[in-house]
């Protein structure tokens, strides 16, 4: 295909709202954004108006002063948690829920959390308990199982296209399960999630600034659905699951 006809595609492609954005650093990583505004460029630059954004400072090092620091950029912010300190984790729950915040998200590679931990079951029940929608990360083989039973709703980050057969079957039984279109870059994924479980279970992320946006737009853009259902999967479901006015 042409440059010029796939760039015209990205540029017609308007993305409402990405579900998957970080603020900070990994250590020994390259490509991290510590600044609000230049995170906020990068964004525009991929033609996306507005965002869900963690920290990787929560993630990684200090919850709270890491989840202070994204209620304080102007995204709407995702709370951190330490899967690894349950009783922590619970007193920081209730802190974002008297604060307003809408998400949390699992960070279960990053802490060497395993899914049958019992503070993973325990947390994900908590926050479902306080109205959190859970984004979560990890292979989705693994981690629906501590989520499902609990009436959550959960946005899995990083299901890949050839774990999507495992997606479909836990989505089926579990009406708040939904996907990230990041990795679902086979010919077809994003049209077979949409006919077995429906449109609605589709949500835009990027995982700026650590993956390229290029490639899930490009999908998105050039996918088999309609116009109107292009425009939910962009954002307008997303906005919805989080509370996100237009």
């Amino acid at each position: 295909m042409p440059f010029r006809q796939i760039a015209a595609q990205l540029a017609q492609l308007r993305i409402t709202f990405d579900v998957d954005a970080l603020l900070g650093a990994y250590p020994g990583k390259e490509g991290g954004i510590t600044d609000p505004g230049e995170l906020g460029a990068v964004l525009r630059g991929a033609n996306t108006e507005a965002a869900a954004v963690a920290s990787l400072r929560a993630a990684l090092f200090d919850v709270r002063s890491g989840n202070d620091e994204v209620l304080a950029t102007g995204f709407t912010p995702v709370g951190g948690l330490d899967l690894r300190d349950a009783l922590g984790a619970e007193r920081e729950l209730d802190r974002l829920a008297g604060l307003g915040v809408r998400a949390i998200r699992l960070f279960p590679e990053e802490q060497h959390a395993e899914p049958d931990f019992p503070a993973v079951r325990h947390l994900a029940r908590r926050a479902t308990e306080l109205g959190f929608v859970l984004l979560a990360g990890g292979d989705v083989r693994r981690f629906w199982k501590p989520l499902a039973g609990l009436g959550a709703t959960v946005v899995f980050l990083d299901t890949h296209f050839y774990h999507l057969g495992d997606f479909l079957v836990a989505a089926r039984e579990e009406a708040g399960f939904h996907t990230s279109t990041r990795l679902l870059n086979s010919p077809d994924a994003v049209e077979t999630v949409a006919s077995v479980v429906g449109v609605d279970r589709l949500v835009y992320g990027s995982r700026t600034p650590y993956a390229e946006s290029a490639v899930p737009r490009l999908r998105l853009a050039r996918c088999g659905l309609s116009a109107d259902e292009i425009a939910l999967v962009a954002g307008g479901t997303a906005m919805r699951l989080l509370g996100v006015k237009p």
